[in-house]
């Protein structure tokens, strides 16, 4: 998985708080009418409520600002989404002690919900940032505190809740504030150590991600350049072997003769498999294919025709059904018939002979399905999650033909993905396979 961006993760972060938020604009309406209804608990119930329309409407507001910060016809600005975070929180802080003064003041255990802000704030902002926030709520609950205890703003006591007015005991006071303060800074603590690890972490992740993709660029290059090599040397060894066993067929004794033929036979093979391993290599360092409608009726009917001729040697029956309604599809045509050959050839390759082959198109709500089936050997099913794998040949496939490159499917596979399709298998071993391809009709 990509490490997420740090504008996107701070625009995420800031939707989480509006989220967050609704819970709080629910909750209070219903815990004020609770608690004075069912629990005959004291509260100033209209400032209550006024608070709760206050939160609905601030909220929607953040939401109007977070949207417009996100317009997708210009990059998100980290400063500007880590400037309405900090409005939100500080905003949240002041209403929620607003929220306190009407509903007990200290005596009120929601005050505690002070510590929420602040492993939030620990989350997404630096630590600098998040432990001025804690100084803000210990401020903002401080001042609060002394105001009523001071006589300068009116107590509401908590009457129901608590035995007589807590806030006149000035050890409570002490103890409680000592108390809040400590958790509000811990809490700030635990959260940016926390989040500091994470970030470290996904930055190293992120770093070694890089130098894997690079170490891999580099391989893919030096392997496409050694097979790019020995496929020169291949062909000159094959064509000088292929005159040989053309000229000297009949003349040399049968050793000699077949110690030729044997050594053109393994060159070919040696041959296929360096072209394919080649094919592979190049599909994979390449990011591009040139990209263009074309008719899969018309590519399906190429493919089937160039390998009818191997199907007839082995006397197997090669159907091709493709329904009317298959349109167009937005690809590169060299490279999509160049899996359904592989395919084909896979299929013909491991199917007895008088068995059958079905290729089957139709077309889906936004893309053409292809089907290939055969009566073939099958693919055993703890095997067949490896299929796709390079250089994997199934156990039963190896019995049956003892030469092959394991890369066929695993080419097959990176078209479709670089087609934005997929493909799917189904298999029962003695009972044959069938591959189930779909393909975007459009870009």
């Amino acid at each position: 998985m990509e490490p997420v961006p740090e504008d996107i993760r701070l625009l995420n972060g800031a939707y989480w708080l509006t989220r967050l938020r609704w819970i709080a604009i629910i909750c209070v309406p219903i815990g004020t009418y609770f608690c004075g209804s069912v629990l005959g608990i004291a509260l100033r119930e209209i400032p209550m409520y006024t608070v709760a329309t206050l939160l609905f409407l601030y909220n929607v507001a953040v939401l109007v600002m977070l949207d417009r910060a996100a317009r997708a016809d210009r990059e998100v600005s980290p400063r500007a989404v880590k400037r309405i975070i900090h409005l939100q929180i500080c905003t949240d802080l002041i209403l929620l002690t607003v929220l306190l003064h009407f509903s007990g003041g200290i005596e009120n255990p929601l005050v505690f919900f002070f510590i929420f802000h602040m492993v939030i704030a620990g989350i997404l902002l630096s630590p600098k940032e998040s432990y001025l926030q804690a100084t803000f709520a210990v401020l903002l609950f401080g001042l609060l505190v002394l105001l009523e205890h001071k006589q300068l703003l009116r107590h509401y006591c908590l009457t129901g809740f608590v035995p007589h007015c807590l806030q006149e005991s000035m050890l409570y006071i002490f103890g409680t504030f000592l108390v809040f303060t400590t958790a509000l800074y811990v809490a700030v603590y635990m959260a940016n150590y926390i989040a500091t690890r994470l970030k470290r972490a996904e930055r190293a992740y992120k770093q070694a991600n890089v130098m894997l993709e690079e170490k891999d660029r580099i391989k893919d290059e030096y392997v496409s350049r050694v097979t790019h090599d020995i496929k020169g040397h291949l062909a000159t060894i094959q064509g000088c072997l292929a005159v040989a066993v053309d000229r000297m067929t009949g003349k040399l004794e049968d050793p000699e003769a077949d110690l030729i033929h044997r050594a053109h036979t393994r060159s070919v093979k040696l041959t296929n498999f360096v072209r394919a391993l080649l094919r592979l290599t190049q599909m994979r360092l390449s990011n591009k294919l040139e990209m263009a409608d074309f008719s899969m009726g018309e590519a399906l009917l190429n493919v089937t025709g160039a390998v009818q001729a191997k199907a007839a040697d082995k006397s197997i029956t090669l159907n091709c059904n493709i329904d009317s309604s298959v349109e167009n599809v937005f690809g590169n045509q060299f490279s999509i018939e160049e899996m359904v050959t592989n395919l084909l050839l896979n299929a013909i390759k491991y199917t007895p002979a008088n068995g059958t082959i079905d290729v089957r198109a139709s077309s889906g709500e936004n893309s053409v399905l292809v089907k290939i089936s055969d009566t073939g050997i099958g693919i055993p099913k703890e095997e067949q999650a490896q299929v796709f794998d390079e250089f994997f040949r199934a156990s039963n496939a190896k019995r049956a033909e003892r030469d092959g490159t394991g890369l066929g499917l695993s080419i097959v596979k990176y078209i479709v993905e670089r087609h934005g399709g997929q493909i799917q298998v189904e298999s029962e071993e003695g009972h044959g396979t069938t591959f189930n391809l779909t393909l975007p009709r459009t870009a």
